[in-house]
């Protein structure tokens, strides 16, 4: 019996404008929102959270899609892990104001495998 293949998952995150126009002294609660959301993903049963990717030192301000503002590569048990994970930013609450993770980003999944070469070809 062979194991069921992990399912490679690239979660592509834009962070919004309403993110972007908060005063700086007002950033904090986004920021623990967003810990809690990479830990929660980081702590979901059978995640292997591969990587993670930002590129804010050369892309400033709101993205409306690729290039996306950050990333993490994970391999997920199944497609319900993966919505699971997506879910998140529905049920994160932000601050004391009742705002849902959502309101400051939005997130993609792209989903596929681990790009393997074989070796019989070479």
């Amino acid at each position: 019996m062979t194991d069921k293949a992990s399912l490679r998952t690239l979660l592509c995150f834009n962070n919004h404008p309403t993110f972007f126009s908060l005063p700086f002294d007002q950033i904090g609660p986004v920021w623990k929102a967003t810990q809690e959301l990479m830990m929660g993903i980081d702590q979901m049963d059978g995640v292997q959270i591969v990587g993670t990717f930002d590129d804010d030192q050369t892309m400033v301000g709101a993205s409306q899609g690729f290039p996306y503002t950050w990333y993490i590569l994970a391999d997920f048990p199944d497609r319900e892990a993966v919505q699971a994970a997506c879910n998140l930013l529905r049920t994160i609450v932000v601050g004391e104001a009742n705002d849902r993770l959502w309101k400051y980003m939005t997130v993609e999944a792209r989903m596929g495998r681990a790009l393997e070469i074989p070796t019989e070809i070479l």
